[in-house]
């Protein structure tokens, strides 16, 4: 076991298929190849950058199974495949411009009842059609909640995220 994530969480990964110095690069860029660039109805386009990029070329093609019970909620399966959210880029461009940074598809939640994205601070969010969730603010941590079944923390509509500490901002954005 590392350091780096809980045993329910390495356990969750190992057992997809993840090893420390995993690289899938040759995979990862074929995924990019065929989703960058993808435009939605009304012409927003698919681009990745070095987060998303990395991300995907350590767990890319991974499914993972939370085999434990959650501490707030069910834990669902989730993977790691751009190419399981393929009509995204409208969606993403909509919590993009609310964000005030691009998104990249890594994946999707549950039974593609949600889309796993990336913003190019390393990020990542889930949506679905109840709103857009923090899961983390790095993919390790995403992966925590995610396995671990915590609830994460809900967007306002105007992308802005109440902390404990009761400041409004989402950690890493600039205060408006």
């Amino acid at each position: 076991m590392t350091a780096r994530f809980s045993r329910a969480a390495e356990t969750a990964l190992r057992t997809a298929g993840w090893a420390p110095g995993r690289d899938v690069s040759t995979a990862t860029a074929e995924a990019i190849r065929r989703t960058d660039g993808r435009v939605g109805a009304n012409g927003a386009r698919l681009r990745s950058f070095p987060a998303a990029i990395a991300a995907l070329n350590e767990f890319g093609g991974l499914a993972i199974v939370p085999r434990e019970a959650g501490v707030d909620q069910v834990p669902q399966p989730f993977a790691f495949d751009p190419l399981l959210a393929p009509a995204c880029a409208e969606t993403l461009a909509d919590v993009a411009t609310v964000l005030g940074v691009p998104l990249y598809p890594l994946g999707v939640e549950g039974d593609a009842a949600a889309l796993l994205a990336m913003d190019e601070r390393g990020r990542v969010f889930s949506i679905d059609h109840t709103g857009e969730w923090l899961l983390g603010t790095t993919v390790d941590a995403a992966i925590e909640t995610l396995v671990a079944g915590r609830r994460p923390s809900r967007l306002r509509d105007d992308g802005s995220l109440p902390d404990a500490a009761g400041t409004d901002e989402l950690p890493g954005r600039p205060a408006r």
